[in-house]
């Protein structure tokens, strides 16, 4: 296609609404696109598949056999087709058959054909069937050309629901076929436990009309509700109040920016170029970022998308005149909120006073609707599935994040239990506020160093809630991830002040930028247009800053001059080698030279530290030890790294643990040297923050942990009713000798000596 996407889609809009509007039968208006879409993109097959009776049935083919029309059938997940429509995902292959899911239909007479895309036909956000294009020639399709396939496919949407042909049987229920007690699974994002009723946060708006009369008008309409928008999240920006400044005023200020995207606006208007009307344009846009976000592999860039999705669903309702969320609506009484996702600005739209937990479809860790929902106290869910066809509105509900479940419709008997353990858990949280004043030290008299993790301004003041030692790792790329380009020196200084100030004489351990790999910025990418197959052990954190060193140069100023009359740790994240630590604080030390010429005020110590995430860096301590003040280790990526296991691998997740032979061994065998150099070793990883795992890196030498603030009290706890010196001797046996469940041993060893681990 030589010509504009836009006028390449209107063409075949044009053509398309003649189709429409024709009195033929529904069967053949489908003979007609097929030939319409064929012709426009020169592709010798176009086909439709619609999903009928659960399964993806040829409704109409140009270029492959007729007679397999109505005969030829996919299931969900099924070849190719199949396989868009379960993920709702685009295909665009130059050969087929090399894909792993193809599956040849002989019926069809496809086996001529090289190439091969594919979109899905959404209507109220699942697949009811798939578009699909194929040529002879092995090539892939232009972009252009797929932009005008998901262009057609909306339109498609539209006349197969005017002609009934959508399954009813896929489509979801206003009610749930059972009423009797359910419990759901989920993902822990913001601890907490909270009763209340469901309230859905807003009914999905229905295009019914994609093909604009005049576009200019439509053009408008869409101009008119940005404004409207736009006032609206001043407003809600303006009155949001947490009480004290944090990263959470970033995030606003991140999603204020997205509202104001010129680039998003010019691709709505791209669309209604294309004939759309207004609704559909802002949905047609939508659509295609819900794609990118499944192609995205870093989950902190696919939660910035989620603000865009947001704003896409503020603007459709406003377009659309359907305004009725929940928070509009108002809570009439204590309630759980859910929704497959939330941008922060609706989240702040609701009643504080009644909204008691969120539970969401989706949702992660750092997702913005997670870190102002931390910081408004209110206690998330994630990951749940099936939340429609299992939730009524107004069920009664029971949000126990602790436990990472939800029970819906619960019985008198698990209301009891759950007040119980609400009871329990208010009681055992004051009872580890009561001991944040008392030392992490063994009942033999050993003291424990236990320090937090942080990446958050407002995540210092744990320090004083949980009477923790300090801050051993103080993640600083969140500041880049919530950013739409390289953060200012300037605002690195201030964060970094702010959570030294916070801290006082306790010490913060400052790990220098992890980024790139599977955490990849918009605004710093390779350049060469390479995508990592494993990014996690791919260009990311010191190999990343090393090469950008004016990323390094900045952040290095930035640390020094916040630490003014301090001491300054620093650490670098994914060393393999010495050298790389060396080049790392050559930068640093270059900086402090630069400004000690200017006169400039600078730390009254600075500490430099390694982490030990790579397990190449273990064969090479002889020489790294005599370089560094302290070690750190980093067992989520080492983990992964010494059993070639993805963690984030749902196959993989329960494939490698812990306490495990391997592991403890490996770890046993770094501390040994790092406590002969007398260099301070800790670690800083989830392991250290579970407490049975706490003990058995105890057991082994670790003197130093770095845990999450919610771990420190149990830990702590842990700690102070164990017997070091008892232990000791006990795992250096088990791990001469190992047993047949490694933890099972353990776990017995605790509860017989009166360890306490829950």
């Amino acid at each position: 296609m030589s010509v504009s996407a836009a006028a390449s889609a209107r063409e075949i809009l044009v053509r398309l609404h003649d189709v429409m509007a024709a009195r033929s039968a529904a069967q053949a208006k489908l003979n007609a696109v097929v030939n319409i879409i064929g012709e426009a993109l020169d592709s010798e097959v176009c086909s439709i598949y619609l999903l009928r009776e659960g399964v993806l049935e040829l409704f109409a083919t140009r270029g492959l056999a007729q007679e397999a029309v109505h005969v030829t059938k996919l299931a969900l997940g099924e070849g190719l087709v199949g396989t868009i429509a379960g993920n709702v995902e685009t295909l665009n292959l130059d050969e087929a058959a090399s894909h792993p899911d193809f599956a040849y239909r002989p019926e069809t007479g496809e086996e001529k054909f090289h190439s091969f895309a594919g979109v899905p036909i959404i209507r109220r956000e699942r697949a009811v069937g798939v578009l699909a294009v194929q040529h002879a020639d092995p090539r892939r399709y232009a972009d252009i050309e797929i932009e005008a396939l998901q262009t057609v496919a909306m339109v498609l949407s539209e006349l197969i629901a005017n002609a009934g042909l959508i399954d009813p049987a896929g489509g979801t229920t206003l009610r749930p076929q059972s009423t009797a007690p359910v419990r759901v699974p989920g993902f822990k994002l913001v601890d907490g436990m909270a009763a209340g009723a469901a309230v859905f946060h807003q009914p999905r708006i229905t295009i019914e009309h994609t093909v604009a009369e005049d576009t200019e008008a439509e053009r408008h309409r869409v101009y008119g509700a940005f404004d409207k928008m736009r006032d609206q999240i001043e407003r809600m920006s303006n009155q949001a109040d947490f009480g004290v400044g944090g990263e959470h005023d970033e995030v606003l200020e991140t999603y204020k920016m997205f509202a104001y995207d010129e680039g998003w606006a010019r691709r709505i208007n791209e669309a209604i170029d294309s004939g759309l009307t207004a609704e559909a344009a802002i949905e047609r846009v939508q659509q295609r970022t819900r794609m990118r976000m499944r192609e995205i592999g870093d989950p902190l860039l696919r939660d910035r998308m989620h603000d865009l999705e947001d704003l896409s669903n503020r603007l459709l309702r406003i377009v659309s005149g359907q305004l009725g969320t929940a928070a509009q609506m108002g809570l009439r009484q204590d309630s759980i909120l859910i929704a497959r996702n939330l941008g922060p600005a609706e989240l702040l739209e609701y009643d504080r006073r009644r909204l008691k937990g969120v539970v969401l479809e989706e949702g992660s860790l750092t997702a913005h609707v997670t870190i102002v929902a931390r910081a408004m106290g209110i206690p998330v869910l994630g990951r749940v599935r099936d939340v429609k066809r299992l939730i009524a509105e107004g069920d009664r509900l029971l949000l126990d994040v602790p436990a990472e479940a939800l029970v819906v419709r619960p019985s008198l008997a698990m209301e009891e239990a759950f007040d119980a353990k609400l009871a329990i858990s208010q009681k055992r949280r004051a009872a580890f506020t009561a001991m944040r004043g008392e030392p992490p030290v063994t009942r033999d008299g050993q003291r424990i160093t236990l320090m937090v993790n942080a990446g958050l301004r407002d995540d210092a003041a744990a320090l004083d809630l949980t009477g923790a030692d300090g801050i051993g790792l103080f993640r600083t790329e969140f500041q880049f991830l919530v950013s739409a380009t390289l953060p200012q020196r300037e605002r690195q200084q201030r964060l970094y002040r702010d959570v030294l100030d916070v801290a006082g004489d306790r010490p913060v351990v400052f790990r220098t930028v992890d980024i790139g790999g599977d955490k990849a910025l918009p605004y710093l990418d390779h350049g060469d247009g390479y995508v990592e197959e494993n990014p996690a052990m791919g260009w990311r954190a010191l190999r990343l800053a090393l090469e950008r060193d004016g990323l390094m140069k900045a952040q290095a100023r930035a640390l020094l001059e916040a630490g003014a009359g301090k001491t300054l740790n620093v650490m670098f994240p994914m060393v393999s080698e010495p050298w790389e630590f060396d080049a790392a604080k050559a930068i640093f030390e270059k900086q402090r030279d630069w400004l000690v010429a200017r006169g400039r005020k600078l730390p009254t110590d600075i500490r430099y530290g390694a982490m030990l995430e790579v397990p190449a860096l273990a064969e090479v301590l002889d020489l790294l030890l005599p370089k560094i003040d302290f070690l750190s280790i980093g067992t989520n990526d080492l983990t992964q790294f010494l059993f070639a296991a993805d963690r984030a691998h749902p196959k993989l997740a329960l494939r490698y643990d812990w306490l495990s032979t391997p592991i403890l061994r490996f770890l046993r065998r770094v501390i040994e040297p790092c406590r002969a150099a007398g260099v301070p070793v800790a670690v800083c990883g989830e392991m250290g923050g579970r407490p049975l795992e706490a003990m058995a890196l105890l057991g082994i030498g670790i003197e130093r942990l770095s845990i999450t603030p919610a771990a420190v009290g149990p830990v702590k706890a842990m700690i102070r009713s164990l017997d070091l010196a008892a232990l000791r001797p006990v795992l250096a046996s088990a791990l001469s000798a190992p047993p047949a469940d490694l933890r099972a041993m353990l776990e017995a060893w605790a509860n017989a000596s009166g360890v306490e681990l829950a």
